[in-house]
């Protein structure tokens, strides 16, 4: 067992160590399963084969597993074709990427296109997603590749092109014409990334967004927009942003259904402008709209040919009057709020930008889990848990403009993997955060995790609109310049996740994961010599060690397991070998394996110091210790930890019901001691560093 947790850690170490250096970010992009374009490409044009792809095979197990299931009718009389057996000159891409290579097909995931459609509007961002240089001609070798963000990383997805058709045509995503496949490709990719194509059905516009830039999507109903809307719209265009708009359809019979003054329902279209105009002496405020499909334009105020541009100053005119059938057109924001239903923004990471862009976010983003019994600690609903979720700190020092307070910044609270995880029946978790002052004592110190007490004495300040079970739950908040604390939780305690926290600020805003300090504050061990020792604790000691007067790691478990079975009160299935072994490791001065009479005597202090402890914090008097009753208690014995030591600890010493008996407990306190004072002794000059050979690591780990 401690080999699995020991290569685990080295794994997940390794992994931050590669992120700090970079690994991730766009131009270095994480391979997927390991599995390198070039390389494998060039084997496939050495060998004159085409690349079929084993980790995504052409099988019924990459379509799906209910709806396209392998019972499923939807997919009897598939089969797998690479595009030059589906016609006799295949493209990549034909003239540009355009609205029209992307159409449905057998697939729930149109919320997946219009993400891809909004990505033929801006190239950069398109060859971010889809690499230059990949055809159907030159080195072609039936492989190819796609970038996707991925939960706070960029990840590079290597495809075979074979595809699923079925009656000739492509049963998923197929370009109008017939003869263009990087979107069918690309989707394909997605459909890996996730485990299936069946895993893609169903979603949001905001989660395509987010997988092909990178950004943080926030949504609008517009019957409820806030009063600085149009503000917020601006400040998103000024900073390169996304946005997209819709109106919503109450039945089928309204997709795509053309309105009295020509807007589309159930279409996403795209907001590329705000200005605010003269109109006969008032100002005005003008929202331009865009409709990627063209030629279906607006045709109320404002519109290319409205009576309204007669009475605007004839200079600002002709700035922003275009009569074009493009469909690009300009409406009042008042028509806007009326006319559409929802107003989505995908605010874009710096690295996604031009270097030209003069206004950005100033970003941060974390990786964070909730694991049972020790960071799973559910909603504000929940006191006796809630503290123990992970805990951010914000430090918001710049007001939006000059002679104000208010700083506004974004939260965006993603969970991971959900979707791989429906062939295992599992759901989204229901979702949420919580912002709260850093209370005076506490700022501009980073080595603290705020306590019960603290959130049982202090109300939020802001806090997600609900609690839902979404991929993302974002917010956006203006608050005072201070310091302040995120708490992102599940809404029930208990529920395991893996989550990315990011935080989009206008201004340049500090931020970090708030946790204690690892520290060990251990009491003095008195230096006894045997004649200060009571003269029962010796006769004791006598009989217990028998002629040769030391304790060897066997007579120590009989001893221990014999007194603990006298204490009613507490559960215990008996101290183990090793525990023991553990024991006689810390307090064994002279290296015989064995305890001597002083050294005996500081491990019964030490034990019944522990006892004291374990019964302070056994609150509801179980005879065992709470996961939260645990990390209180490791405090009052000396010990502070971070989240991530804690779910280490709770790993490994808690029963299968979560919580700690009296042997564990006394068994994580002697390994935390040993391992602390290990590292004091070869820490020779105190700065918190020690250089190891290997032979030096490997000993120190085999006998710790």
């Amino acid at each position: 067992m401690e080999c699995v947790y020991a290569s685990g850690m080295a794994a997940k170490l390794r992994s931050q160590w590669d992120r700090d250096e970079g690994l991730g970010q766009n131009h270095k992009a994480i391979k997927f399963l390991g599995q390198d374009f070039d390389s494998l490409r060039a084997q496939c044009l050495q060998r004159r084969c085409l690349f079929e792809d084993s980790t995504f095979p052409a099988q019924t197990s990459s379509l799906g597993f209910q709806e396209l299931g392998p019972r499923s009718s939807k997919i009897q009389g598939v089969r797998w074709m690479r595009p030059t057996e589906i016609c006799s000159n295949p493209q990549f891409i034909m003239d540009g990427a355009t609205r029209t290579d992307i159409c449905q097909g057998s697939l729930g995931d149109c919320w997946l296109l219009a993400a891809i459609a909004s990505l033929t509007l801006n190239d950069t961002l398109l060859h971010r997603v889809v690499p230059h240089g990949q055809s159907f001609k030159s080195q072609y070798a039936g492989i190819f590749h796609f970038q996707i963000w991925q939960f706070g990383e960029w990840v590079e997805v290597v495809i075979d092109d074979r595809l699923p058709v079925k009656d000739g045509k492509l049963l998923f995503v197929h370009s109008a014409e017939g003869g263009e496949f990087w979107s069918a490709l690309l989707e394909k990719a997605y459909a890996k990334l996730n485990g299936c194509y069946e895993a893609l059905s169903g979603g949001s516009t905001s989660e395509g967004f987010e997988d092909f830039t990178g950004g943080v999507t926030e949504m609008y109903e517009l019957r409820k927009a806030p009063q600085d809307l149009y503000s917020i719209i601006g400040r998103a265009v000024e900073r390169g942003s996304l946005l997209g708009c819709s109106i919503d359809i109450s039945n089928t019979r309204d997709m795509e259904a053309v309105t009295f003054k020509k807007l589309v329902k159930g279409h996403a279209y795209s907001v590329t402008g705000v200005e605010e105009v003269i109109y006969r002496g008032s100002p005005t405020k003008l929202v331009r709209i865009r409709n990627p499909w063209g030629e279906v334009e607006w045709t109320g105020a404002w519109s290319d040919n409205s009576r309204e541009w007669e009475s605007v100053d004839r200079s600002v005119r002709g700035q922003l009057h275009n009569r074009s059938d493009d469909g690009e057109f300009w409406m009042s924001f008042s028509d806007f709020l009326r006319e559409f239903s929802r107003l989505e923004i995908c605010n874009l990471t710096p690295d996604a930008l031009q270097a030209s862009q003069v206004k950005k976010w100033s970003t941060a983003l974390y990786q964070g889990e909730w694991r049972r019994g020790s960071t799973a600690g559910g909603c504000r609903n929940f006191p006796a848990t809630f503290w123990i979720n992970p805990q951010f700190k914000i430090n918001l020092q710049h007001p939006d403009t000059a002679g104000q307070s208010d700083c506004t910044f974004l939260v965006a609270l993603m969970q991971k993997d959900r979707r791989r995880k429906r062939k295992e029946g599992k759901d989204m978790e229901t979702i949420g955060f919580a912002v709260y002052e850093v209370p005076s004592e506490y700022v501009g110190r980073s080595g603290v995790h705020l306590k019960r007490d603290f959130f049982l004495t202090h109300a939020s300040s802001a806090r997600s609109e609900l609690f839902i079970n979404l991929r993302e739950v974002s917010t956006r908040c203006r608050l005072p310049a201070g310091e302040y604390i995120i708490v992102p939780s599940t809404f029930d305690p208990q529920k395991e996740a893996d989550f990315v926290l990011r935080v989009f600020s206008e201004k340049p805003a500090n931020s970090q994961e708030l946790d204690d300090d690892v520290t060990a504050n251990l009491p003095d061990e008195p230096q006894l010599n045997e004649s200060q020792i009571d003269s029962g604790f010796k006769s004791l000691f006598r009989q217990l060690a028998g002629e040769d007067m030391e304790i060897s790691a066997a007579e120590l478990q009989t001893i221990l397991n014999r007194i603990i079975s006298k204490h009613k009160d507490l559960k215990t299935d008996g101290f183990g070998k090793e525990a023991c072994r553990s024991m006689i490791n810390l307090m064994d001065t002279d290296g015989s394996g064995k305890l001597g009479l002083t050294e005996f005597h500081v491990l019964w202090e030490k034990i019944k110091r522990y006892l004291t402890v374990f019964r302070q914090f056994d609150v509801d008097k179980s005879g065992t210790m709470s996961s939260y009753e645990m990390r209180m208690a490791l405090e009052a014995a000396g010990f502070k930890l971070t989240n991530h030591l804690f779910q280490l600890i709770i790993l490994r010493y808690t029963e299968p019901d979560m919580c700690v008996d009296f042997d564990n407990f006394v068994t994580c306190l002697v390994r935390l001691e040993t391992m602390f004072k290990t590292f004091k002794t070869m820490d020779t000059d105190a700065d918190g560093i020690i250089s190891l050979n290997f032979f030096q690591w490997i000993t120190m780990t085999m006998f710790a």
